[in-house]
């Protein structure tokens, strides 16, 4: 929407904050700087409530400071916010942010009139007055509110893509303090004003209507029609000065648009349009090829003038020689042409013409409807053009000759239909640097919408992990897209969970993101169900997702102590120890020499690992 477009950060005088990280009422998120004026930042924002892309202007925080500036710019943006009219920049909302205020608009794509007129030259005449005509409907609905724009050039009138022309900032120009030298507004846009603003006189509808004649004059001529080395000098220029007529700077520009710039550009207000209704009229019998009605108070008709030929300045008298007898030559004569009269009267040849029929307008009618509308005023439907646009499919959306003109009955109307809008594929953006991503989108015929980052463990940070919508789907051109970046692997500290019983370990470390392994083990010291000890060890940062081990107590270890009677000494040793107890040995006088006899405690019973298993081994008397 604006000429100057920006990326990355952005600053307002509210501080140096980063664009990404800037976010209005709450609900307004900026996702980056489209412009600059001299009261204002404009900021693309997503509204994160209804879920659509907005314009954010955000006024300087110097004019805050001035309470009749706080006063005029509520009313005023209230009652902008009430205007509605396709030719109009739609207001959504308005507020206070700390130190200054925002007006929340509709975002619009597209080129304003002051970059198309540096960028190609001037337009063809029917062009600029199909545009001025747009413009003085827009300026019709507010004059009905009473609310005059003040601030009508090139820069704040917007072209669409499909011809539809946008007038932007209703009722702002008149909520800053008028006085030019507090805040300039005037002498900023001195080219545009009208003779009684650069007074600072009241200004009424008529004011809108001369900034409206200055932008249809330098439409048509590539200039505007007054320069000066300073605002002021403008500003005096026009009060003081005319313009020169149009048509000596651009000799195509038709007799009838020149007379409407000139009648819009009268230094009085009373001599100009009486509405802009009344312009309006004007300007669409200027598009359509026909007169106007504007009359100027200069205005002479002059009719071309007629020279006679002098063929009476060297006659003379003479006498009248005498001739033959040519009466029955006459009377055969006079009887063919009674005989030829009478033909032709009956061929239809002395009938009065036909009437012209007005070519009606078909476009928003369906194919069908516009061929039955053109045949009821006995028209036919000429060559048929289908062409990508926003309109539904099979609509028409333009025809030749256009509405209003004057054709013979049986004429035939060129058409052009719609075939919907063009559709792009969103394209495969997954892995390539964020840069290289938006510049992709935008040339795949998108716009970026914002920017999601999510950690992903298996796409570097910076690379971008997929797209809404998603790669391959089938939208229009302009529609935003969201970009999903990755911010890299995921790293956290483990915590600890030693002590913990398993159920708060697990709970804890599946809340920050990590796998849990269990293992068990039986332990004389940590209750049974307790965490004894976990890897990694607490603190070490860790890849989210990863795994930590933690070993659980099984509690005390029970031991079933096994029979060692009737093995030797050593045996017995080796078998009890095996097990997990310690050994004490006695010994007893018995025949059975080296024999375990006995032992406590007695097989099969229960014990803990390193118990003390007593066994008394036999020995011989002669020892």
């Amino acid at each position: 929407m604006y000429a100057a477009r920006t990326t990355g950060n952005g600053a307002t005088d509210k501080g140096e904050a980063r664009v990404e990280e800037m976010v209005f009422g709450r609900r307004y998120r900026v996702t980056e700087k489209i412009g600059s004026g001299g009261m204002a930042d404009v900021y693309k924002a997503v509204d994160e409530v209804l879920g659509r892309t907005v314009a954010v202007k955000v006024m300087y925080s110097r004019y805050a400071a001035d309470p009749d500036f706080v006063a005029r710019f509520r009313q005023e943006a209230q009652a902008a916010a009430n205007l509605s009219h396709p030719s109009i920049v739609n207001i959504y909302d308005w507020g206070q942010d700390n130190s200054t205020y925002y007006i929340v608009m509709e975002y619009v794509r597209g080129t304003d009139l002051k970059s198309l007129i540096q960028q190609r030259g001037p337009v063809t005449a029917e062009k600029a007055a199909e545009y001025g005509a747009q413009v003085a409907a827009a300026l019709s609905v507010a004059h009905g509110y009473d609310i005059i724009h003040r601030d009508i050039k090139p820069h704040n009138i917007v072209l669409t893509p499909d011809g539809t022309v946008k007038v932007m900032d209703f009722g702002i120009a008149r909520a800053v303090n008028t006085n030019m030298t507090q805040t300039g507004s005037v002498l900023g846009t001195a080219h545009y004003v009208s003779p009684e603003q650069a007074q600072g006189r009241t200004l009424g509808p008529a004011s809108d209507l001369y900034s409206l004649g200055v932008v249809l004059y330098e439409l048509t001529t590539g200039r505007v029609p007054f320069e000066g080395d300073t605002p002021v000098a403008v500003a005096l220029k026009q009060v003081n000065e005319d313009p020169v007529p149009p048509r000596q700077v651009n000799p195509d520009i038709p007799p009838a648009m020149e007379t409407v710039i000139m009648r819009a550009m009268q230094k009085d207000p009373a001599a100009r349009y009486s509405s802009a209704e009344e312009i309006r009229r004007d300007l669409t019998r200027v598009a359509s090829g026909r007169m106007v009605e504007a009359v100027t108070p200069d205005d002479t008709t002059v009719m071309p003038a007629v020279e006679r030929e002098e063929r009476l300045r060297s006659a003379r008298v003479r006498p009248v020689p005498q001739r033959p007898r040519v009466w029955p030559w006459v009377v055969a004569i006079l009887a063919l042409l009674a005989v030829a009269l009478v033909a032709a009267w009956q061929l239809g040849l002395f009938e009065p013409p036909t009437p012209m029929v007005v070519v009606p307008d078909v476009t928003g009618l369906s194919l069908a409807d516009a061929t039955e509308a053109l045949a009821a005023v006995e028209l036919t439907v000429g060559q048929v053009e289908e062409r990508f646009a926003e309109e539904d499919s099979g609509t028409v959306i333009a025809q030749a000759p256009e509405q209003g003109r004057e054709v013979d009955p049986g004429s035939s109307v060129d058409l052009v239909v719609s075939k919907g809008e063009e559709l792009f594929t969103v394209p495969d953006l997954a892995g390539m640097p964020e840069s290289d991503a938006i510049r992709a989108l935008r040339d795949a015929g998108f716009e970026l919408d914002t920017i999601d980052r999510e950690y992903n463990s298996q796409i570097a940070e910076g690379l971008v992990i997929s797209t809404s919508p998603a790669a391959g789907g089938m939208f229009p051109s302009g529609t935003p897209v969201t970009l999903i970046v990755s911010r890299g692997t995921e790293l956290k500290r483990v915590p600890s969970v030693v002590g913990r019983t398993q159920a708060e370990a697990d709970s804890t470390l599946k809340g920050e993101g990590f796998a849990v392994k269990v293992t068990e083990e039986f332990s004389d010291t940590v209750a049974q169900g307790t965490v004894i000890r976990q890897s990694p060890e607490a603190g070490v940062s860790l890849e989210v997702g990863a795994e930590v081990t933690i070993v659980v107590s099984k509690g005390e270890e029970s031991i079933e102590v096994p029979n060692v009677i009737d093995q030797t000494e050593e045996e017995a040793v080796t078998t009890l120890e095996e097990a997990g107890f310690d050994v004490r040995i006695n010994y007893q006088v018995s025949p059975d020499d080296g024999v375990v006899l006995t032992q406590d405690p007695v097989p099969g019973a229960s014990g803990k690992r390193g118990d003390t298993v007593t066994i008394w081994v036999g020995r011989s008397p002669s020892d």
